[in-house]
């Protein structure tokens, strides 16, 4: 581990003494690297484009740029980017602002540090991270909501497989080999399944899958 290369980190939020206490218990682990921070949406856009950031954890509410809007102009000029919301009690009507704008992770701010490195490490694998009180908060959300479900015809029975894999935390590699594939097949077919569901990213498609009753939580 130590000779790999660390995942930068940034932190966008307003409370100084926030970001202060974080960076200093993400800095602990040997994977990661605080290498910029931002007291609000405008400052983190400038930061972005000139520091290399691999994940952004980033408030929802801040003055001037709201964390919605902040991540809709970050992923339009950097698509690689992944970004977490930092999300406090109350923050709900926002859950679907920030997926729609492409967060692919929800975390509580007072999630421990475990918590923390777990979410950093699995959006970086290319999967979704909800902490499990706010992933409980969305499935309320979508069960109280008056739209009606999407159209599933469109997906095959193999397609629906794969999302139910995926939203049980597999990795491509762990799909292919449960489904007898190879890894650039289950690649491809997720690629499809994003396009068909109209999901920026893993997080969207979870909340697809639930929302339409291919998974049950």
């Amino acid at each position: 581990m130590k000779n790999e290369k660390k995942i930068n980190i940034a932190i966008v939020d307003d409370h100084a003494l926030f970001r202060n206490g974080l960076k200093l218990l993400i800095n602990s682990h040997e994977s990661f690297n605080v290498i910029a921070e931002a007291s609000n949406g405008i400052e983190f856009i400038k930061t972005l484009d000139v520091i290399p950031i691999d994940i952004a954890l980033m408030d929802i509410s801040m003055p001037e740029m709201d964390g919605v809007e902040t991540t809709r102009i970050a992923l339009s000029k950097h698509p690689d980017l992944k970004v977490i919301a930092l999300s406090m009690y109350g923050d709900e009507s926002y859950y679907f602002k920030m997926l729609e704008a492409g967060a692919c992770g929800f975390l509580l701010k007072e999630s421990d540090i475990d918590e923390v490195f777990v979410a950093l490490s699995s959006v970086m694998e290319g999967k979704s991270y909800f902490s499990q009180m706010l992933l409980q908060n969305l499935i309320n959300l979508i069960k109280n909501s008056p739209q009606k479900p999407d159209k599933t015809d469109d997906l095959s029975e193999r397609e629906i497989d794969i999302i139910s894999l995926v939203c049980r935390g597999n990795s491509n590699s762990e799909i292919a080999e449960k489904l007898s594939l190879s890894k650039r097949t289950v690649e491809k077919h997720r690629s499809n399944i994003l396009f068909k569901t109209n999901s920026k990213n893993t997080a969207a498609l979870v909340v697809y899958a639930i929302k339409n009753g291919i998974v049950e939580i």
